[in-house]
């Protein structure tokens, strides 16, 4: 066991915990931050998608002592109130359906948008590709990062 201090959602947490065990299970189980998802563990769905840096990262293969000082942010982080402008444009779209992957396809259309504000469909494609959903709502996420990038 090692203590590591990781700066998640803009706050300082303490955790004490394996160097190898994965910032999945380190945001689920020991800081309650459950907004991130497990899907495969393989970092092949998307379910766990956080932002590291401001980059989409899977949080099911980072290893916790990898991080470093580096900034971690989870779904709760990205709006206090829900009111991102892609968690708007998806209820707005009405994207979700049983809505397990949705944490995972919001933070990497919302990373997609801060690096590239107007993206075309296939950098649209391109970005989301990876980041499985099993309901098939594909059209509607593509239309709802699209309307995320005109606010």
């Amino acid at each position: 066991m090692a203590t590591f201090t990781l700066n998640i959602n803009g706050t300082k947490q303490e955790v004490d915990v394996d160097p190898s065990t994965p910032v999945l299970w380190v945001l689920r189980d020991h800081l309650n931050l459950v907004g991130t998802k497990y899907g495969c563990g393989i970092a092949q769905c998307g379910a766990c998608t956080i932002h590291l840096d401001g980059t989409a990262t899977r949080a099911c293969m980072l290893t916790v002592s990898s991080v470093g000082n580096s900034e971690i942010k989870t779904i709760e982080g990205l709006s206090e109130e829900g009111d991102h402008p892609v968690q708007k444009a998806w209820l707005e779209v009405d994207v979700p359906q049983c809505g397990y992957c949705q944490a995972g396809q919001i933070m990497t259309a919302s990373a997609l948008l801060e690096k590239n504000p107007n993206p075309t469909d296939e950098e649209i494609e391109m970005a989301m590709n990876g980041n499985i959903c099993r309901c098939g709502t594909y059209t509607r996420i593509k239309k709802a990062v699209k309307l995320a990038a005109k606010s």
